[in-house]
Parts: structure tokens; sequence; C-alpha cells
């Protein structure tokens, strides 16, 4: 299973996603950073560093 902790990217946030499709968790964390941070799109350099935080749980 693979997880996000929004934290690693933005401090202070405690957000978190698990998945076991990498895929459905991009999803997530899309609609996350577009409910909660209000980023309409995620740049590709927030995407690389999501990509860098994402862990094996």
């Amino acid at each position: 299973m693979k997880q996000f902790k929004c934290g690693d990217v933005v401090l202070g946030c405690e957000w978190v996603a698990r998945n076991d499709d990498e895929g459905v968790l991009f999803q997530e964390i899309q609609s996350h950073a577009r409910d909660t941070h209000g980023m309409d799109e995620v740049p590709p350099e927030v995407v690389e560093q999501i990509q860098r935080v994402i862990t094996e749980v």
C-alpha cells in the first residue's frame, strides 16, 4: 500500500491518503489539493515533490 502525507509537502497539513493503486492515490491527492489548498491544477514541480514523499506502508 502506498501512502502520502500532505504535511511532507505543505507544512502543517495533517491529511494522509493511502491506496494500493497509485493512480487512485493521485486522484485523491488532486482532489485534496483542489478542495483544501485551492489548487485547480497541481504544478509539475509539486507533482515531483509528491512523488518523492510517497512511501510504501
